[in-house]
């Protein structure tokens, strides 16, 4: 994972809403005589620095990870699901950020719709196949800074024995120290998956082709707590 250094230097310590680029702007704060005064969101950013969480391995909490994805169901709605259980390991380097790795691995078998019947379809030949291919992995190959804290993020993903490059938006929320005393790392990203790039075309284009996925994501250098 690629991250220019210069371009990394500082933060936000606020989660960016939906993963969004928050718009620039100004907040109104009250200062003690009960005037308003103007603070950017630019001035929040520059409070955190990379430094803070230093080098190692880390892995994910899984008290705070998240795998979404949506898709349009016929033009009628956006359904969302969710990936129940899987696993990253991120390989950090605080003095040479463009040096890092993170590896994904997601448990197929632990598609949650909301619907038992509907798991038990996409689990099946015409969707996923767990019977032969239970796995979904991502290997990052880099990432190309965009703003301060923001960044293009490339990598392989494997799905059904194929593999196809993707890329996500990311934005690093956070780095520091969590309340246990250990590093911590805290990241949102959004992409947009073609399903039939894998061979999960099934009912399309009925069921759009285009699969958008929410990424929520805490790392620590050891296990977080609750």
């Amino acid at each position: 994972m690629k991250i220019s250094r210069n371009s990394m230097i500082a933060f936000s310590s606020v989660m960016l809403l939906a993963g969004c680029g928050a718009q620039n702007g100004a907040t109104d704060v009250e200062t003690d005589a009960g005037e308003q005064s103007s603070i950017s969101e630019a001035d929040i950013q520059s409070t955190v620095d990379l430094s803070a969480a230093p080098s190692g391995g880390y892995i994910l909490d899984p008290n705070h990870g998240y795998i979404t994805f949506s898709y349009n169901h016929q033009g009628y709605s956006n359904p969302f699901l969710r990936w129940g259980s899987w696993d990253a390991a991120l390989s950090w380097d605080a003095e040479n950020p463009e040096a890092s790795s993170i590896a994904v691995s997601i448990d197929v078998s632990s598609i949650d719709s909301g619907v038992d019947r509907f798991d038990g379809h996409l689990q099946g030949e015409d969707f996923f196949d767990v019977a032969n291919y239970p796995k979904i992995s991502f290997v990052s190959t880099g990432l190309e800074p965009t703003d301060v804290n923001t960044g293009v993020l490339t990598g392989d993903l494997t799905i059904k024995g194929q593999t196809h490059p993707v890329t996500l938006s990311v934005t690093i929320n956070n780095a520091g120290e969590g309340r246990d005393k250990i590093g911590k790392l805290g990241f949102s990203a959004r992409g947009t998956v073609k399903r039939s790039d894998f061979g999960i075309d099934k009912y399309v284009p009925f069921v759009s082709d285009e699969v958008d996925v929410i990424i929520e994501a805490e790392f620590g250098s050891a296990s977080t707590e609750e």
